[in-house]
């Protein structure tokens, strides 16, 4: 159970000590995926409807990440939270995330082709991302959830909001670990909420 809802080498040092310690990382790439108008999408479906959707979108995100050396954090209704570099610390983040949100986006696009051809609902896609310093560990004595904080997530959050459907919206920093991989289009400075003004950049 603990290996379900916990990253295997938290889950250890928990069986091992009985609690765990939180951490600090210097370099993490935080991905927020959020569907966009899912509250009226919802209200055209049956909620049984509704969870086999969620379930098969969310289900091949978690296959998705698992490739790419990615934890998932929490989904949040209709939104998808995930990061890299944790809980084992590594250099690779910044692509092993943006590898991972273009494979989302391709899954994404893939199944909504069949339901257009099928007259159904689908579901558009928006993603966030930004990397940075955090801070993880665990929260709660009974139900454990494994999080992560600071302001590199509250940034990532910031850039899904201000992306657009089907494309994914990096910061300048991620832009800059990831550029000589994967080629990007700058949209220049862009208010984000409570943030400012945000370098921003799509991921071709």
């Amino acid at each position: 159970m603990l290996l379900n809802i916990l990253p295997e080498e938290v889950a250890d040092e928990l069986k091992k000590y009985g609690k765990t310690k939180a951490k600090s990382y210097s370099l993490v790439t935080v991905l927020f995926a959020d569907i966009k108008n899912f509250t009226k999408l919802s209200e055209k479906m049956t909620p049984e409807q509704l969870i086999k959707e969620l379930d098969i979108v969310f289900g091949a995100f978690d296959e998705i990440i698992q490739r790419h050396n990615i934890e998932r954090i929490k989904i949040i209704g209709d939104c998808y939270m995930c990061a890299g570099g944790i809980p084992v610390a590594n250099t690779t983040n910044p692509i092993d995330v943006v590898s991972a949100a273009r494979e989302m986006c391709s899954f994404m696009n893939k199944i909504n082709i069949d339901k257009k051809a099928a007259g159904h609902e689908f579901f558009n896609l928006r993603i966030g991302v930004h990397s940075g310093p955090i801070v993880a560990g665990i929260v709660g004595t009974k139900k454990f959830a494994y999080d992560i904080w600071g302001d590199t997530v509250n940034i990532a959050a910031r850039l899904e909001s201000s992306g657009e459907v089907g494309q994914i919206n990096i910061s300048e920093t991620t832009y800059n670990l990831v550029k000589d991989k994967y080629p990007c289009t700058p949209r220049g400075k862009l208010e984000a909420k409570n943030k400012g003004l945000i370098d921003m950049y799509f991921v071709d």
